[in-house]
């Protein structure tokens, strides 16, 4: 339904002197670069693989119509409606609802402070990369130079590199120990470089985006290229992709779909609607929610194909490293010619041995050599990144340039996403008015920053991948999915669907479709209480506990499970209700300070009855 722009419904002209975007494509990519992050590298390809391959696009795509995209186009409409960011615009809607935009700002906070952490990782990788071998390609010499570290033989290079010569962890959470001074220097510089990026808002992130949001595609593209060339990259994306529609009777894959699309997009945390607070009042923000939902799901599904055929040429090498050794230990037991005995003839050997010496083929106790193993074992989150993809690049020919490659496209990445948190932190703390006006931004953007890399410091610690993780599962999750429920209650029902659509007329020049209400009304609200009491059951039934690296373990390298300690576990809780909790708070302080106001103005009123009788 068209509809002829007319005067602004609000009348609200405070919006003039608002800083705005240059032009669209720094608000496009801005967008872009804040959906597509970290997580679309490996975390996506991990889901589809493990959950049924292609059947898994089945749910993902369902809840990218009727989940992600709405909500990403109530987020973008509402903050270039009403041109604050989050704490402004849920004090807009309601004063009741104002803790909704201070939980979002404490959101990105908590989420910030283990982000940049994991950039700093990827900076520390980064600058280790400039070396021929690279440092996690072999094993270190011990003590009396007479062998090599037992801690790296007994796991392996990649492993050891990443645990001990990076994270140098301890074997309890318990144990804290000391700051790892190189990780403290890549925090301070990973924050260092934030700051210079986020200096003076849009007007300095606006620039630095054309960079961080367009080279991750370029290198993507020639990982691409690179893999697709690499032996076994065939059987790695066929892996990937090859449907198992059994999977979608498991109602986890339907969850993980849910969140996948949810986390992906950054919703719910006040960076969007930051961002749409910058755009022209008439941009069309229902067609930028469409196309930028879609890249970011696009580039979902392309980073999956590079990943997979990277890491179909890891599972293709070790399959045939693992054959070379069995072909060693026949060779030698039997006293065949050497390479009398190949890869493509191996299976009928072993065959015909098995047949005829049983007993001696037994005894050398073979490795079980099979593709389809190698390529079940993948990973997601920092262990793809630092352990698996890193691995798999040893085995390239030019391997530090290509690790450069994928740690600087790792660092842009996270850096166009730390744009978006950063902003749902300061935005909201000028449009407040927090700050006194004299105050340059350039101060507060700094103090902001300071505060972020002086309490994320305690992730340089020994034990701080233990508290990242703690972070990463129990800070954001549950929140974000709390928050989008809120936001769609919020809008819609407390707002007013018919009032919130006549403003996107007034934007776009036409009312929002059938599809848009249906969603926004009744779809994504029940599908968003569904999640969000889906997650709080598998959270209640799962453990909460951690796998520790312990050298002394038994069954070392596999990560030994041990149980958080109740402090620990008290954080946990605390870290997943910390956000939440301005909800309630902010709705109590406005009950308070109303029936305050109430009752100061029956007295006024009675005293003015008195002196009036008095009068009288």
């Amino acid at each position: 339904m068209a509809c002829a722009p007319g005067p602004d419904p609000l009348g609200d002209s405070s919006g003039d002197e608002r800083p705005k975007w240059d032009n669209k494509l720094q608000y496009v990519l801005s967008c872009v670069g804040f959906a597509v992050g970290l997580g679309n590298i490996w975390r996506f390809p991990y889901l589809c693989q493990s959950h049924g391959g292609g059947a898994f696009l089945i749910p993902y795509l369902i809840a990218l119509a009727f989940e992600g995209i709405p909500l990403f186009h109530l987020e973008l409409a509402i903050g270039q409606r009403l041109r604050q960011g989050s704490v402004g615009v849920w004090t807009t809607i309601s004063p009741y609802l104002g803790g909704v935009g201070l939980g979002c700002l404490t959101l990105s906070f908590l989420i910030s402070l283990y982000y940049n952490t994991v950039l700093s990782w990827v900076l520390w990788y980064f600058l280790n990369s400039f070396q021929q071998p690279l440092p996690w390609g072999s094993c270190p010499l011990d003590v009396n130079r007479t062998g090599f570290v037992k801690e790296c033989e007994g796991s392996s290079t990649v492993s050891y590199f990443w645990y001990r010569r990076t994270l140098n962890i301890t074997a309890d959470i318990n144990y804290s120990g000391s700051v790892q001074w190189w990780l403290l220097v890549c925090l301070a510089a990973s924050w260092a470089i934030v700051y210079l990026c986020v200096i003076r808002g849009i007007e300095s992130t606006g620039k630095a985006i054309y960079f961080t949001a367009l080279f991750p595609y370029l290198v993507l593209t020639i990982f691409l290229v690179r893999g697709l060339t690499l032996p076994g990259a065939a059987e790695g994306l066929t892996f990937l992709f090859t449907p198992n529609i059994q999977t979608l009777q498991n109602p986890r894959v339907w969850l993980d779909a849910a969140t996948q699309i949810f986390f992906s997009l950054s919703l719910a945390s006040g960076g969007h609607i930051a961002f749409a607070s910058y755009n022209p009042s008439r941009n069309n923000c229902e067609k930028d929610a469409v196309i930028i939902a879609l890249v970011n799901s696009t580039t979902s599904l392309y980073a999956s194909i590079v990943v997979f055929s990277v890491l179909g040429f890891k599972a293709a090498n070790d399959y045939g490293r693992c054959l070379d050794r069995n072909i060693l230990s026949l060779t030698n037991e039997f006293d065949f010619p050497d390479q009398s005995i190949s890869r493509d003839n191996y299976a009928a050997v072993l065959t015909h041995l098995n047949a005829t010496q049983t007993n001696m083929v037994a005894r050398l106790h073979l490795e079980s050599c099979h593709l389809q193993d190698f390529l079940d074992k993948s990973a997601s989150g920092t262990g793809l990144a630092f352990i698996v993809f890193t691995e798999a690049i040893l085995h390239m020919p030019g391997a530090p340039v290509w690790a450069v490659l994928f740690f600087i496209t790792l660092f842009t990445l996270g850096l166009s996403s730390m744009f978006g948190n950063m902003e749902g932190i300061i935005t909201p703390i000028l449009d407040t008015g927090v700050m006194p006006r004299w105050v340059p931004k350039e101060a507060i953007t700094g103090a902001v920053c300071l505060v972020c890399f002086l309490s994320s410091s305690c992730f340089t610690l020994q034990s701080g991948n233990y508290w990242l993780e703690i972070f990463d599962n129990y800070a954001a999750s549950l929140n974000l999915i709390m928050f989008a429920f809120m936001e769609v209650v919020g809008v819609i029902y407390v707002y007013g669907m018919e009032k919130f659509c006549d403003d996107i007329a007034w934007m776009t020049g036409r009312q929002p479709g059938f599809y848009w209400r249906a969603t926004w009304k009744v779809v994504s609200p029940l599908l968003l209480l569904t999640i969000l009491t889906a997650y709080m059951v598998v959270m209640v039934r799962t453990t909460m506990s951690y796998r520790a690296w312990d050298p002394q373990y038994k069954q070392f390298p596999l990560g030994q499970e041990k149980s958080y300690p109740g402090w620990v576990q008290a954080v946990c809780v605390l870290l997943s209700l910390l956000p939440a909790l301005w909800v309630p708070a902010v709705a109590l302080a406005q009950w308070f300070a109303r029936r305050r106001r109430k009752q100061k103005s029956m007295q006024q009123d009675t005293c003015l009855k008195l002196q009036d009788s008095i009068a009288c």
